[in-house]
């Protein structure tokens, strides 16, 4: 498939670890077995894994320990793929801890595995770190400052790391340059109850993702870790929404699982077409942006200009 998002549709596998906190290696012979089990189920384009899926989360100064460049990550992933036996090129996107020499970020890499190489492309670097509750991000990671799209197997793609997509204009951005599909690592503990059973962060998360998916035709692979971590629980719940806004596939809260689905990139077009606010958007947003009370930088204009 090309990166236009041209082509048919693009078998998808999200693999949603439960990692042991700290123990990367162990993690990665479990992803191994993880990759065997998608070739036995059936072959995937691509592979999405959760936030910091072969570390956990909770890792405060431990991050400096377990941070590893993206190439040496890249060629990591690459090895599990191989040696879980796999002789057939394939694209994942996981999120783990970056060293980018001794400064660190919490990053998503987006890597095509071939026999021979392994390629990084895409990086992104999260841009919210939360520092409220029971989160402490920003004390030990920098944040990134830029949000790319790039072209995959899915077509045009953007990653966004869990806080990241809260917050409604970074999807909305992402939509505006082209993306058609987001990929979401994510790792969010569990909080609150929603009437029966159903906590209540769980809820929240189901309901930005539809809505998001929704009001700008693409399709949204959400990739949540599960587990608990220093008495904290990961919710899971790993899903694939369609470009209307239809959950497609979920996991389960509370268990280390595959979901799969096939993301037609045809669907986009016509979930536009049916509710085209992303080219209404498009329109307006120049008179948006122009408002003088917005907050945004304002360059001086040179005479000519005026």
């Amino acid at each position: 498939m090309s990166g236009n998002g041209i082509g048919g549709p693009v078998r998808v596998a999200i693999v949603q670890t439960k990692p042991r906190k700290g123990r990367y290696s162990e993690n990665l012979n479990d992803l191994r077995d993880a990759f065997a089990l998608v070739m036995d189920d059936g072959a995937a384009d691509v592979i999405v894994l959760p936030e910091a899926a072969l570390t956990g989360y909770f890792l405060e100064g431990a991050v400096y320990d377990l941070a590893l460049p993206v190439q040496h990550f890249a060629d990591d992933l690459a090895r599990m793929w191989r040696e879980a036996g796999a002789t057939r090129p394939v694209e994942i996107a996981c999120g783990f801890f970056e060293n980018d020499g001794g400064t660190y970020y919490n990053s998503a890499a987006y890597v095509r595995v071939e026999s021979d190489r392994a390629q990084v492309l895409h990086l992104h670097r999260k841009l919210f770190l939360p520092t409220y509750g029971v989160f402490d991000e920003e004390r030990f990671l920098s944040r990134g400052h830029r949000m790319g799209v790039f072209a995959s197997s899915l077509g045009a793609t953007a990653m966004l790391i869990c806080e990241d997509i809260w917050h409604a204009i970074v999807p909305t951005i992402a939509a505006l340059k082209g993306a058609r599909v987001l990929l979401v690592p994510s790792a969010a503990p569990g909080r609150g109850i929603e009437g029966g059973d159903e906590l209540e962060s769980i809820v929240r998360w189901r309901e930005i993702l539809e809505n998001i998916a929704a009001e700008h035709g693409v399709y949204v692979v959400y990739a949540g870790l599960t587990g608990f971590e220093g008495g904290k629980g990961m919710s899971g719940t790993s899903r694939i929404v369609d470009p209307r806004g239809n959950t497609v596939v979920a996991a389960p809260p509370d268990e280390a699982c595959i979901v799969r689905a096939a993301l037609d990139p045809r669907e986009i077009d016509l979930a536009r077409a049916n509710l085209p606010l992303l080219g209404d958007l498009r329109a307006v947003l120049p008179d948006l942006l122009l408002d003088e009370e917005l907050p945004l930088p304002r360059g001086r204009r040179d005479a000519s200009d005026r």
